[in-house]
């Protein structure tokens, strides 16, 4: 379990709900983190089954785990339709993603560059397809994540800044529509972050100790992030203490961006 909750708050007794990309890194941590402040429920899915399984098992009978792809609107369907029996859904993460080549735009492979926004984009937007009619009038939040990456160029994780930024502007263009029917829709964008996906980004150069101390420098705390400080950031803009709160892109990012 991560160690951010300090306050033994449970600001989500009694809600139902869902975070694609649960299997791994800050989809895992936030997932742990909503059984613990209280949801009645909560679907997991993530195309890693035995990681699934894994985490259910820990969590015990409020876990539905689903495996999904993503990226694919029959299986995005077909997981929703297990849900069929719940009330509705409340909170939303849409937490699945990948990192994709370390290259520029013009150089991505097409297949990649596909590959990339199929995960990350078009994942997000099913995710957001299928649950926002069973989200609309409960006084729902959801949050989707994009990066730092999304609102400042990156120009060696050309395609993955891309679709990041793409969520940055689906997340505002679902606020607004979205602002009187009972839905709240922000963003949250990681700096560097300790994840599994951090650790490929540094291994993808030749010198992973040089790139690790470069990507460091670059925030002004001079750290890396902790799943937790993400986590944090997430389950704030999904509780109703972020009421006042939609279409935000909100950095956690260490100074990055400042």
């Amino acid at each position: 379990m991560s160690e951010g909750d300090s306050t033994g708050a449970q600001r989500f007794v009694g809600k139902a709900a869902v975070v694609t990309g649960a299997a791994s890194g800050l989809g895992l941590d936030v997932a742990r983190r909503l059984v613990r402040e209280g949801v009645r429920a909560i679907a997991l899915i993530d195309r890693d089954a035995a990681a699934l399984a894994r985490l259910a098992a820990e969590i015990g009978p409020a876990a539905r785990a689903i495996p999904a792809d993503v990226s694919d609107e029959a299986a995005m369907a077909a997981a929703f339709s297990r849900l069929a029996d719940w009330n509705g859904i409340d909170v939303l993460i849409t937490a699945a993603g990948i990192l994709g080549p370390i290259t520029d735009v013009a150089s991505c492979a097409p297949a990649d560059w596909d590959r990339v926004f199929a995960i990350n984009v078009r994942g997000t937007y099913l995710a957001l397809h299928h649950a926002v009619p069973r989200m609309v009038g409960r006084n729902a939040a959801i949050v989707c994540f994009s990066s730092t990456a999304g609102l400042a160029a990156a120009p060696t994780l050309g395609p993955y800044s891309a679709s990041k930024g793409a969520i940055v502007m689906m997340t505002k263009s679902l606020a607004v529509h979205l602002a009187t029917q009972g839905v709240r829709v922000n963003c949250v964008c990681p700096g560097s972050i300790e994840t599994p996906m951090l650790e490929q980004n540094l291994a993808g150069g030749p010198d992973p100790a040089g790139r690790a101390a470069m990507y460091r420098a670059r925030h002004p705390m001079n750290r890396f992030g902790r799943a937790e400080e993400v986590t944090e950031a997430v389950l704030f803009l999904a509780s109703p203490q972020a009421s006042y709160m939609t279409g935000v892109a909100l950095p956690v990012d260490g100074g990055r961006l400042a």
